[in-house]
């Protein structure tokens, strides 16, 4: 490894760190807000869980999308769902660009190619990784110890076509909705 190359991945994993601190609108079972990193965390456990339910899924690639696609909140924060608009998309783009910017160029351009890959659905896994995003949302939603008037009936609907897309995360989603519902109507 070359000095320079060295020092940009170090430049870029000390800049990735800032995940860790990116808060998001749900809450642990404990009461404290969740972090980004810790969504994309359990988002990585649920794909390497459920690997034998999907065979036909290459579960590098899966990964590499699951750890990427929140990434560019690192710069800019995380916009709750309910607040999101078609901006958002361009907006973080943006961010990870200026994120992964110190690396060298040809890891840049694959760290480039997985994030707008996740954001086209241009694959079964990408369509797959944003289908657990939403799942993984949901569960944390009835999961989390949330302040008083969080939004239950928001996840009913909420990432349903990504959801749905595939049999492991419909068939997972359906208890988590029933609890979503419940937690709604309280």
């Amino acid at each position: 490894m070359l000095p320079s190359d060295r020092d940009a991945y170090l430049a870029f994993f000390r800049a990735a760190e800032a995940l860790k601190d990116t808060l998001r609108s749900g809450h642990t079972a404990g009461g404290r807000p969740e972090s980004t990193a810790e969504h994309c965390w359990r988002l990585c456990l649920m794909a390497v869980t459920l690997a034998d339910e999907l065979p036909e899924i290459d579960l590098r690639r899966l990964l590499e999308l699951l750890v990427l696609h929140d990434l560019g909140e690192a710069v800019g924060g995380d916009i709750p769902a309910p607040l999101q608009g078609p901006e958002k998309t361009t907006a973080e783009r943006a961010d990870f660009a200026r994120l992964i910017d110190p690396l060298p160029a040809r890891i840049a351009a694959r760290l480039m190619a997985r994030w707008d890959e996740y954001n086209a659905a241009a694959t079964p896994e990408a369509r797959l990784a944003k289908g657990l995003d939403r799942l993984e949302t949901v569960l944390q939603h009835v999961q989390g110890a949330n302040p008083p008037g969080f939004d239950y009936a928001f996840n009913l609907g909420y990432g349903r076509t990504h959801t749905d897309a595939h049999p492991v995360t419909a068939a997972l989603r359906a208890p988590v909705d029933e609890e979503t519902a419940r937690l709604a109507a309280s």
